[in-house]
């Protein structure tokens, strides 16, 4: 089964996306994360979005591959002023599966513009023994 978040996410927010049972026998793996500016023609903006096993301080517009508590990372930019920014990419990593809340986190390294997100989660059944992986890497913080 295919679940799916989306919204409207604040210059330097971050959102809870609520994923926890009680048994913990069911994952998630992330399958479509995408980017859409909020407003075309605007302003320019640069906008950087971060899914994380656990709540961050803050939204950074550093992106860390070393991170263990980092999911995807999404970019995508718009220029009013001069020449087109590359298109938006996204890198997902996709053998990650988890049972716990993630958190999604946003910067706009140019304005203070809000970004609109999609994300598609894989839903999977865990058997007791992956639940107990799962559920021990996200407390740990480890992948």
């Amino acid at each position: 089964m295919i679940k799916s978040f989306r919204g409207l996410l604040a210059d330097q927010g971050m959102r809870t996306i609520r994923l926890g049972t009680n048994d913990g026998l069911t994952g998630y793996r992330i399958k479509k994360f995408k980017l859409m500016v909020n407003e075309f023609g605007g302003t320019s903006n640069e906008h950087i979005v971060q899914l994380f096993t656990y709540p961050q301080d803050a939204a950074l517009a550093k992106v860390d591959f070393d991170n263990s508590e980092l999911l995807g990372a999404a970019q995508i930019s718009n220029n009013t002023n001069g020449p087109a920014y590359p298109p938006g990419f996204q890198v997902v990593f996709d053998h990650v599966t988890f049972n716990q809340d993630i958190y999604i986190t946003h910067i706009d390294n140019s304005s203070s513009d809000p970004v609109n997100y999609y994300l598609e989660l894989e839903q999977v059944k865990l058997d007791l023994g992956e639940a107990t992986v799962a559920t021990l890497k996200d407390m740990r913080g480890t992948q």
